[in-house]
């Protein structure tokens, strides 16, 4: 019979698949789940722990484990012992198997019971009981509470291993796991049984090898070594079969047996970030997802559209587009997309490369410049000049622009309207086209060319026109705060900033207003205002049409105009407004509850006034000729940067489009009983997507797909640069003041209670809190408003939140290294937006 994971638990499940490769394992049996399941039935636990559970850990885990004290049932019992008898001849470990275990960044190692030397029926029945119970104690609740895994989604099956006379034993990692680096091993061994080392009673010997097989460190504990460097050659190369039959790096625990090699269970090191494949070990990869203040995993539909799009971006560099299927600097890793960059760091540009980074995410600003001042990334001559030759046309073509740019401010934002209006018109002529196909096949197909429309003319459209804007608005911004910082002005700096309030243009301030604009015309009503007590009962009614005339009309006269926006956007798989609308209903209802001075439309009205106040001072502060740049850069970034936001909008409208036509793909392909759900069109790969009426296997690519997808939202950390030699790179550590320091981008200091917020749907804010999370896009502005103040683990000055936060005046600081964890909820907490210093005030 062949059982797996759900049967066997992650130790079993892995044990069987060793055995299966011909690797050397101890013989061994595997009392499954189910039989964890009968024994809970049997006694009506399940009542138990769901009531125990209500309370705090320890007291719920003394009250399960003290119901599953009970003597094992007759007929089970007879199962259990004629699965085991043939081991028990001898000694046996008794271990627990988790179905939970080895999820990214949870591996639950350690975290239920093992029994070693286990002697006769009685203590191995005794011994697989208490395994069973120790899924309840109090560190496994905790650990599952805190990796949000769902208690009743876990049982427990249990590994009776037959022991083996050990003279030494040890933990084998096929890949560093403090580093990363995927071409060291790293082997901790003992003198006899290894779970003296798991349990940390003795002082192991140390020991890395080297991909040649060389021991390159070796820290013995005692004068002679447990482990020679002909068995350590030998486990290194065993450790690598190994990493090659279960597919990734592994956490052996082995043991030696007469100069025999045996392996006792092997896991994966749910630590370590996945790289891109292939990806040579001097690439270094950068998190798409870190610059736009998203974290969360991409669909596989979404980064096939997203990879395509930007594919179709070098002929504006006179160079031809690149296949999404084959693109060796856009890749994916652990369900997200990463860049390349090694290509640039061997430039001579490169020591100024993390400047420019700064502006987006100050911590893998902080790692370039480790990887450049290292020596590692030496110039190349031919890079530098493939470079030049790279960027030189593109540059040339934007030079009238710029000139015409700096001219008229807003012209030049008109024009990147227009385009962004050409390109948004030719993808709904072409959904439009693709609806009244008259099969699903042939409608399918039209949609798919849209995509593919989309994806080819999305870049080459915006970037010329917007290029003139952002690159010349990111100098003139530079220049301005060195001009500020040469004033000698002890808040120079913040003044600068305060200049790029309340910019004309900025389409995310325009929405934010039409939103409170709504929320005015509800507040005047009583009906309406009551109506909006309850998010989700008020979507319902919103839906079906009954919510009060001034409310029903609001609402969707803004998610006509806003309703393609919502959390993560750039994924074309993700929800919008539109499918839920009680995200927009939460905000109105906060919204009502401001006070006069918190307005949207009255804290933009203040922010432009204190922009032209600010840049008037350091005017007046610095000598006529420098004065007069600051006059002029002031007015051009002001009357340009405000399109800093469009071009996303423009495209986040156009996946708006794609992602109603697929979903009606999707709903075709639902009644042909091809998907379950239409949204499991997300989960598929564009080509997949073409052949989705005839393709074989489709449910269990999707099935798939959703299980990998929900084990990479439970990831708690993803790094924000890679090496292809397998180290990563969380943060470099901020400099700065403070308990905990990031890089302030919108000045001001404020205190208040921190609230840790994992998405922006989940709760309203209390005015007063200041808002932590991990990072901001779009659909988080409309919290700004309640705000006092604003932490993210990423961003940096010109990144959504960054630009959105300085609109509305809220002292916000970004790329504070695990802040959602560093900050507890309700701790009171100061931030300083111009210094990027958190000080905890409890």
């Amino acid at each position: 019979m062949s059982i797996g994971l759900a049967d066997a638990g992650g130790k079993g499940a892995n044990l069987l698949r060793l055995r299966s490769a011909g690797f050397p394992v101890p013989d061994f049996v595997i009392v499954p789940t189910d039989e964890y399941r009968a024994f809970v039935a049997e006694y009506g636990l399940a009542a138990t722990i769901e009531g125990a559970l209500r309370s705090d850990p320890g007291r719920a885990s003394e009250a399960i484990r003290a119901a599953f004290r009970q003597p094992v049932p007759s007929a089970q019992r007879d199962r259990l012992l004629a699965l085991v008898r043939p081991l028990l001849d001898g000694r046996v470990a008794v271990r627990s198997s988790a179905t939970a275990e080895d999820l990214p960044g949870a591996s639950f190692a350690g975290q239920q019971d093992t029994f070693l030397d286990v002697v006769g029926e009685e203590a191995v029945l005794g011994a697989v009981v208490e395994c069973w119970s120790s899924l309840w104690t109090e560190r496994t609740i905790s650990y599952r509470d805190r990796n949000r895994i769902d208690h009743d989604a876990v049982a427990l099956a249990v590994v009776v291993q037959e022991m083996v006379p050990a003279e030494a034993s040890g933990v084998l990692f096929t890949a560093d796991p403090l580093t990363g680096r995927r071409d060291v091993t790293v082997v901790d061994a003992v003198a006899g049984l290894g779970e003296r080392l798991v349990s940390g009673a003795v002082v192991p010997d140390h020991f890395e090898i080297d991909a040649s097989g060389s021991v390159v460190r070796r820290a013995p504990a005692g004068a002679t070594p447990v482990l020679g460097d002909l068995v350590l050659r030998e486990l290194a190369a065993l450790g690598r079969r190994i990493e090659s039959a279960m597919g990734g790096p592994q956490d052996v625990e082995f043991t030696v047996v007469a100069d025999r090699l045996q392996v006792v269970q092997s896991r994966p090191v749910t630590t370590l970030y996945p790289l891109p494949v292939p990806s040579p070990r001097d690439a270094v990869w950068a998190s798409v997802g870190a610059f736009q203040g998203m974290l969360e995993p991409i669909t596989p539909l979404g980064r096939d559209v997203l990879q395509a799009a930007i594919g179709g971006a070098p002929p504006v560099f006179a160079a031809p587009a690149l296949d999404h299927r084959d693109n060796h600097y856009l890749a994916a890793a652990g369900e997200r997309l990463w860049v390349r960059i090694d290509p640039v760091l061997r430039t001579r540009i490169a020591g100024r490369l993390p400047g420019p980074i700064k502006g987006v995410d100050p911590n893998a600003a902080a790692v370039v410049a480790q990887l450049v001042e290292s020596g590692e990334y030496r110039p190349r001559r031919a890079n530098t000049l493939g470079l030049v030759r790279y960027l030189l046309p593109f540059v040339v073509r934007l030079l009238p622009g710029v000139l015409r740019g700096l001219r008229r401010p807003a012209a030049a934002r008109r024009h990147v309207n227009e385009r962004g209006r050409w390109l948004i018109d030719g993808l709904e002529r072409r959904a439009r086209d693709a609806d009244g196909r008259g099969t699903p096949e042939l409608r399918l197909a039209a949609r798919v060319r849209a995509v593919h429309w989309f994806a080819e003319h999305a870049f080459t459209t915006m970037l010329p026109a917007f290029g003139p804007i952002m690159g010349p608005g990111i100098g003139m911004i530079l220049v301005l705060r060195h001009l500020a910082a040469r004033t000698g002005l002890p808040d120079a700096d913040a003044l600068a900033l305060t200049g790029l309030r309340s910019l004309p243009g900025n389409v995310t301030t325009e929405m934010d207003l039409a939103l409170w604009d709504v929320a005015k015309r509800i507040r005047a009503n009583a009906e309406a205002r009551e109506a909006l007590g309850d998010p989700e009962a008020s979507a319902a009614r919103f839906a079906a049409g009954e919510l009060p005339a001034v409310a029903q009309q609001g609402l969707r006269d803004f998610l006509d105009r806003y309703g393609m926006r919502g959390v993560a956007e750039i994924d074309l798989g993700v929800p919008r407004w539109r499918e839920r609308p009680e995200e927009v209903i939460r905000t109105l209802a906060a919204y009502l509850t401001l006070e006069p001075g918190q307005a949207p439309d009255v804290l933009h009205e203040q922010g432009e006034r204190e922009a032209r106040a600010a840049l008037r001072r350091l005017e007046r502060a610095s000598s006529p000729p420098a004065g007069r740049l600051i006059r002029f850069l002031g007015s051009r970034v002001r009357g340009l940067f405000g399109a800093r936001e469009t071009p996303k909008f423009v495209l986040v409208q156009c996946l708006g489009f794609l992602r109603e036509a697929l979903l009606r793909t999707g709903e075709d392909l639902v009644e042909r009983g091809r998907l379950e759900r239409a949204e499991d069109v997300f989960l598929l790969h564009l080509e997949e997507l073409r052949d989705a009426f005839t393709l074989q296997g489709l449910a269990e690519r999707v099935d798939e797909r959703r299980s990998l997808r929900a084990l990479e939202e439970r990831r708690s950390r993803v790094p924000v640069i890679m090496v292809g030699d397998g180290r990563t790179f969380y943060d470099a550590g901020v400099p700065g003041d403070g308990d905990l320091a990031g890089l302030g981008v919108s000045p001001g200091i404020v205190e208040g209670r921190a609230r840790v917020v994992e998405h922006p749907g989940s709760s309203a804010l209390e005015p007063g809190e200041i808002l932590v999370c991990r990072g901001t896009d779009p659909a988080w502005t409309p919290l700004f408003l309640t705000a006092a103040g604003l932490v993210t683990e990423v961003g940096g000055l010109m990144t959504h939140g960054s630009v959105v936060a300085r609109e509305y005046g809220l002292p916000a600081v970004v790329g504070v290294a695990n802040a959602t964890e560093a900050l507890a909820p309700g701790q009171r907490i100061r931030i300083d937006g111009t210094t990027g210093a958190i000080t905890f005030l409890d």
